[in-house]
């Protein structure tokens, strides 16, 4: 295969991949607002080298103009669930200091209730996933807390996936003209017996240990 069409066949995998967890971020969001009956529900990628959360889906009010919307990872509702990895319930924001309204003024939608859980990869906190005016109800029971949970693992699966593709892309882009020597190895490697080439790849595990060292 040429350099081109190596690059070009990494590269599309890497694409289709990245819109692949989009959708199912888009899904969550989605499925969020429909079970919840809220206004709003929406999904903020942590940006760690910015330090800024980003919208990364929404659902409802606001999903045509915040994808790609970006604030201090410090900032409101969202900020707190993200440096405190708590979930946290609130009916009435216009009582709550934590409460940024002049951010939620700027998307376009100014909400009085909120839904914020943290989404966690093992120690990772990776963003945060809000559903905004829900019904209100006297109490925010079990139930509702354990499902909000499950909404919370999948889109951290998902944020996860995607954070990992864009590495790959970002990997891929910085290789560059190295492309080649990529494409000459991986062709080597088929060419390879069964032995020379599990021996092959206990070589290459080891130079990923050194180099992530």
């Amino acid at each position: 295969m040429s350099e081109d069409g190596f690059r070009a066949a990494v590269a599309a995998g890497v694409m289709g991949a990245d819109d692949a967890y989009r959708s199912l971020l888009q899904s969550v969001v989605d499925v969020a607002r429909s079970i919840f009956g809220a206004k709003a529900s929406s999904i903020f990628l942590l940006d760690e080298e910015a330090d800024e959360l980003v919208f990364e889906a929404v659902s409802g009010e606001g999903e045509r103009s915040l994808i790609g919307m970006r604030i201090p990872s410090s900032t409101g509702i969202a900020g707190w669930t993200l440096v405190t990895r708590q979930p946290l319930v609130i009916e009435d924001l216009t009582q709550d200091p934590r409460h940024a309204r002049e951010v939620a003024e700027r998307s376009g939608y100014v909400p009085k209730g909120i839904m914020s859980v943290p989404l966690l990869a093992d120690e990772r906190v990776l963003g945060v996933l809000q559903v905004l005016d829900r019904p209100k109800r006297p109490d925010f029971s079990l139930q509702e807390m354990e499902l909000l949970g499950l909404f919370a693992n999948q889109a951290a699966i998902a944020l996860d996936l995607m954070q990992r593709t864009r590495r790959a892309k970002a990997a891929l882009d910085a290789v560059g003209g190295d492309v080649e020597i990529v494409a000459r190895v991986a062709a080597a490697l088929d060419d390879l017996t069964e032995g020379d080439r599990s021996r092959a790849m206990r070589l290459l595990e080891a130079l990923e240990a050194v180099l992530r060292a």
